[in-house]
């Protein structure tokens, strides 16, 4: 039976009549094709990342296996509609705490119209994008049993736009309440450790600094915990993953330094807010310039 996923934070949803994502609830995430070239672009990504030999497997992990396209009948009631088959990325979990980063300066691209170029440039500047190299999308944090989750709205998200803004988000994330004391009480087992979010972002960081074949716009980084875990000081329950990829274009043999500028920006916080802890924090300062780019 599909239906749609209660988890999702961000992107189209499946609700009031209108088009999204369904999930399977044994592991599969059915997400709609777009109808313009931004569908086939996806797919097209899709395709040729998974048999691309050039992209280590530790690096694969970050995105979601690709199990092909299917016709399903559309969550809107249009009809037949052609769907990517991924991993539900959060298949096992309880209540997970995630947190949608829309990561770079700009999320246009070089080839897009100059409707999608104001559209997005005009976001891009009324949020943290052209400031920190990345935005908050959407988030919900459990606050445990009997206290269901805080999901701040669409206007509300939209309000994190200083880099005050997005570093309370950052905190609330990992404190035990989501109230404003913000007490970072599962900051050491959530963004913290070896197998902590801060150590997945530097692998990827090193990747970024190297690979040439791809630039990645308007692409997210999706962050997630299980609260259970993170309560009794177990790692085991993070996620870091890439998600959307409608706007994936060939590098060129250059690096994507504005995906890569954004993602060292958001490692930057996330080594303050350890280190404002006294948590272990793990590897060197990124290279960071206030717009959030490399030097």
């Amino acid at each position: 039976m599909l239906k749609a996923p209660d988890h999702q934070v961000a992107g189209h949803q499946a609700q009031d009549g209108n088009l999204g994502p369904l999930i399977d609830g044994s592991g599969r995430f059915y997400k709609p094709l777009q109808s313009d070239e931004r569908g086939p672009q996806e797919v097209l990504f899709y395709t040729s990342f998974a048999s691309n030999p050039t992209v280590p497997n530790h690096i694969r992990l970050f995105f979601p296996a690709f199990h092909g396209t299917v016709t399903l009948p559309a969550s809107d009631g249009s009809g037949p509609h052609p769907h990517l088959v991924l991993d539900d990325l959060v298949h096992g979990f309880s209540h997970p705490s995630l947190l949608d980063l829309k990561i770079g300066s700009r999320t246009w691209y070089p080839t897009s119209s100059d409707k999608y170029f104001k559209k997005c440039f005009d976001k891009d500047k009324e949020t943290s994008s052209l400031t920190l190299g990345f935005r908050i999308s959407g988030l919900r944090v459990y606050k445990g049993e009997g206290f269901g989750f805080w999901k701040p709205d669409k206007n509300a998200v939209k309000g994190y736009v200083t880099a005050g803004d997005v570093e309370s988000v950052l905190r609330r994330f990992v404190s035990s309440s989501a109230d404003p004391s913000m007490d970072c009480a599962f900051d050491s087992v959530v963004y913290g450790g070896a197998d902590g979010i801060l150590a997945r972002l530097l692998e990827l960081k090193v990747w970024f600094e190297e690979q040439t074949e791809y630039h990645f716009y308007s692409c997210s980084v999706l962050m997630g915990f299980e609260r259970e875990a993170a309560e009794k000081g177990r790692e085991g329950r993070v996620m870091v993953r890439l998600v959307d990829f409608a706007h994936v274009l060939d590098g060129g043999g250059v690096i994507d330094h504005n995906f890569l500028g954004g993602l060292c920006s958001l490692i930057r916080f996330l080594k303050r807010i350890l280190t404002d802890a006294g948590a272990n924090v793990v590897g060197k300062d990124p290279p960071f310039m206030e717009n959030g780019c490399l030097e």
